[in-house]
């Protein structure tokens, strides 16, 4: 049985999936080891649910990423059977240069590392785990999977920014992340709900990390993210749009270098900055605080604020997706964003919603609005395979 592995790396964390690709992709496992260099604990469990493993280990047993992978590599291999043809990754940006998953190589590789400035959060835990496998297996195929990729073919006219045209070509530009979350579900609503997965949609991302794309036909043509992970919605710590005086200000008034800057709008800002309290909406739901009433209705009416902007981008809509943590799983923030929605002729179904169903609008709603999970890691696999049974990269020059 040959096997696909699936691996999404962040600062202390390593979540990874394997897939057989004997007849059709089938999840065989899914894993997540957390808490790397501090509490590290692997938790694995099958598709059926079972739990293989549910283990805690010293901090210095685990103290980088790694010693993660070989600890999990040592895990699959042992307890695994079949062939491990290919490793798919999750790569935050992949640039102008790619519509597409690409082979990795080390050019590739050292191409990616530099657009680490524009998603320091996210590139280089990224990458680390490609280094390390080019490293140790060679010759074994790995795949980077974009977010970046799926908005590639945007008409050129919406990336750009209103500055010198010079700079669009040395690759300042709006790109759009969420990407594979976004292909997933494009993908799955025209399975779905194939009268209004054709038409205009909006989706939303609502994690930790949230963005909004406008689809027409299943295809991107407008997002609320840009040039990096920071613009459009307020995230769990991430700022969303701001006035570039803001910046200017803090630069000059206040003071503050770019590490500094950069570490306020990364780490500092979003939900957890505008509620003092803590960057998981869940928390601010059961908050009393004002603070966190404050940020949770910021985030609620900068949603609202973009998909009418989105709405504008279609010239009309016909479907509004909720995805992602807080949007598959909270009944209490779609109802507050669909209220604000109300003007685009959205409507839910209370009953529907509470119980989390596929289609949660009522029946009189002129928008279909939909709830539905998303599945990052099955389109790395589904990506991976097709490129390595293809025998060569998906990959669209700079435009």
């Amino acid at each position: 049985m040959d096997t696909i592995l699936v691996v999404n790396a962040g600062s202390s964390s390593l979540k990874f999936e394997v897939f057989s690709v004997a007849g059709s992709l089938t999840r065989l496992v899914k894993g997540k080891m957390e808490g790397i260099g501090t509490a590290p604990h692997l938790s694995i469990r099958n598709a059926g649910g079972e739990q293989l493993a549910n283990d805690d280990y010293p901090s210095e047993a685990i103290p980088d990423l790694p010693s993660a992978m070989r600890l999990v590599g040592q895990w699959l291999g042992e307890r695994l059977e079949g062939h491990l043809i290919a490793v798919g990754h999750r790569v935050v940006h992949g640039g102008p240069n790619h519509a597409g998953p690409a082979r990795v190589d080390e050019s590739l590789l050292r191409e990616l590392e530099w657009y680490t400035p524009l998603a320091p959060l996210h590139q280089p835990n990224n990458l680390a785990p490609i280094r390390v496998l080019l490293e140790r297996q060679p010759d074994l195929a790995q795949v980077a999977c974009f977010d970046t990729a799926f908005h590639r073919g945007h008409d050129p006219m919406t990336d750009h920014y209103a500055i010198p045209t010079r700079y669009f070509e040395e690759g300042v530009r709006r790109y759009g992340f969420h990407g594979l979350s976004y292909e997933y579900v494009a993908g799955r609503l025209a399975e779905v709900a194939p009268d209004v997965g054709g038409g205009r949609v909006i989706v939303a991302h609502l994690g930790s990390g949230a963005s909004m794309c406008a689809l027409h036909e299943g295809r991107s043509v407008e997002s609320t993210l840009g040039f990096t992970a920071l613009d459009g919605l307020p995230m769990g710590t991430r700022c969303g749009q701001i006035d570039p005086g803001v910046l200017l200000y803090l630069l000059e008034q206040h003071g503050m270098s770019a590490r500094q800057l950069q570490d306020m709008l990364y780490k500092e800002s979003g939900l957890k900055g505008l509620s003092g309290i803590s960057n998981d909406v869940r928390d601010l739901l059961d908050s009393q605080e004002a603070g966190a009433a404050l940020a949770l209705d910021h985030f609620v009416h900068r949603i609202g604020l973009n998909a009418g902007a989105l709405a504008a981008a279609l010239s009309g809509l016909d479907a509004f997706v909720f995805t992602a943590g807080v949007g598959e799983n909270s009944p209490v923030m779609r109802e507050r964003i669909a209220r604000k929605l109300r003007w685009l002729g959205v409507s839910l179904d209370t009953e529907r919603n509470n119980a989390g169903e596929l289609l949660i609008s009522s029946d009189d709603s002129t928008v279909k609005v939909f709830v539905m999970p998303t599945d990052e890691e099955l389109m790395i696999a589904r990506h991976t395979f097709a490129l390595i049974t293809a025998g060569g990269t998906v990959s669209a020059g700079a435009r």
